[in-house]
């Protein structure tokens, strides 16, 4: 629609090339939406039950105020009289809070997932602002059996897939490795590709965060595992075939019709049980379309979701250590099950507001809120455990890291900034520079650094990746290496 003040203005060049571009992203925006039929049928279950929830909850109140005798044990009443006001709160937030970007299976569903973000939030900063010791004891509140200092599993070790020197099962490196957390991986990455809904930044987070776990081993020794376990089972068995799942359930999801019919004008059983069904399915779906070498600013947001995805995987594992939490203990779980519900909500939040910014012009609130939270939890951990994250990183993990933050920038600067200035023999000649340095001075450097078998190996393909490089590309065969 245009109004009557912009129809009588005429239109400059540079109006009417910015309401091309604009035109040209709202048809790119609709081709990625779904079209949806909804009745729409406002039955009883999607009704708001403001009053009825203020009624239940002040029948309650009564009840404890009047009826019911106070234990007379301190330590019971707080612990109650907190988790009262918890569930008080989630009362409030569940009824009167502002939707979110999903409907399915009920705008509720989601606002209590929002305030139950707000409660976690609340419950870091907390712990953030007590003492190591008094954060940890206080954990003992929670459950009695933590606050105890525990010993770190180590997954590396002897490393045969097949032992001949155990006569009796020679296989069992692999049999020690299945354990719950094999299908906790599968499902995992299953459910991540669900939020992401791309199939390249899922593959680039799983292999990315496998490389952050050689690259911190020697912080966790639960971050050591056998080269199979790294490569095989945990990137293509378990990543591998969570995200191939994840993917063909997108594209289900991406061709399925939406037409939505109130339960009661659907005549038959069969229908009414089928959209009983589906109500636990989208309301409407939008393909992610991440295009990070479009522009800039898409660029950039994509290396920042990339890396607190990251950060929110590396705390998982840092936080039960410096809370001393055993990875099997329910909160561990918990804190899986937040990140599974708020993390679609969030990333949906994520590319509306990076999709069209000019409609969406803040940060929606979820997202905020699990950007929050991912921060916080890492704070944590720098404050209680500040000796082991800053141990010193091995020097050849080091300038691997510094090449790969280099070749980062520098090809964010010839894509947004140099290729369409600079002559193509001028880019390439850089480009032989730059590998040529890397070959003389960073692999070299690396080569004396290197002792162990693992290190070596990753610096020899690398030297073969970079003769590829060469060969490949017609327009570096000049330039001598």
């Amino acid at each position: 629609l245009i109004s009557p003040h912009h129809a009588l203005t005429p239109a400059t060049p540079t109006k009417h090339k910015s309401a091309k571009q604009v035109s040209r992203d709202n048809l790119s925006r609709r081709n990625t939406e779904s079209e949806v039929f909804d009745d729409g049928t406002n039955t009883f279950f999607w009704r708001a039950h403001t009053v009825t929830v203020l009624f239940i909850l002040t029948c309650v109140l009564v009840y404890v105020t009047l009826l019911e005798e106070t234990p007379q044990d301190t330590t019971y009443n707080t612990k109650r009289g907190i988790v009262a006001s918890i569930l008080v709160f989630l009362c409030f937030g569940v009824t009167q809070a502002k939707d979110g970007p999903f409907t399915r299976p009920h705008p509720a569903y989601w606002r209590f997932w929002l305030c139950v973000s707000v409660v976690y939030e609340l419950f870091l900063i907390f712990v953030l602002f007590q003492t190591v010791r008094d954060g940890r004891q206080f954990m003992k509140y929670i459950d009695p059996k933590l606050g105890v200092a525990l010993p770190e599993r180590d997954y590396g070790g002897n490393c045969l897939i097949y032992d001949p020197g155990n006569t009796t099962d020679p296989w069992h490196n692999i049999w020690d490795k299945m354990d719950g957390f094999v299908p906790a991986h599968f499902l995992g990455w299953y459910i991540k590709t669900l939020v992401i809904r791309d199939w390249w930044m899922c593959m680039i987070i799983s292999v990315m965060f496998e490389f952050l776990e050689y690259s911190l081993e020697h912080q966790l020794p639960n971050f050591s595992e056998c080269w199979w376990d790294h490569w095989i089972m945990d990137v293509l068995v378990c990543n591998g075939l969570g995200i191939y799942a994840g993917m063909k359930t997108l594209g289900w999801l991406s061709m399925k019709p939406y037409q939505w019919q109130g339960l009661w004008n659907i005549p038959t059983y069969k229908g009414k049980i089928k959209r009983m069904a589906f109500q636990f399915t989208p309301y409407s779906w939008v393909k992610f379309e991440w295009k990070p070498a479009s522009n800039l600013r898409r660029w950039l947001a994509v290396l920042g979701i990339i890396f607190m995805f990251l950060l929110a995987e590396l705390n998982t594992f840092y936080l039960k250590f410096v809370l001393w939490m055993p990875p099997e203990h329910y909160l561990v779980l918990l804190r899986l099950v937040f990140f599974v519900n708020v993390g679609g909500v969030a990333m949906r939040e994520i590319y509306d507001f990076m999709d069209d910014p000019k409609f969406y012009r803040k940060l929606g609130q979820q997202a905020w809120l699990v950007a929050a939270i991912t921060v916080t939890e890492f704070l944590i951990v720098v404050k209680y455990d500040p000796r082991t994250i800053m141990l010193p990183i091995p020097f050849f993990v080091t300038q691997c890291w510094f090449l790969g933050i280099v070749l980062i920038l520098s090809w964010t600067l010839w894509r947004f900034f140099i290729r369409i200035q600079t002559p193509f023999s001028t880019i390439c000649y850089v480009y032989s520079l730059i590998l040529k340095f890397i070959k003389e001075k960073i692999l070299i450097n690396l080569h004396t650094m290197a002792h162990n078998d693992k290190a070596k190996t990753g610096l020899v393909i690398l030297e073969h990746f970079i003769q590829k490089i060469y060969k490949n590309i017609p327009y570096l065969r000049k330039y001598s290496l």
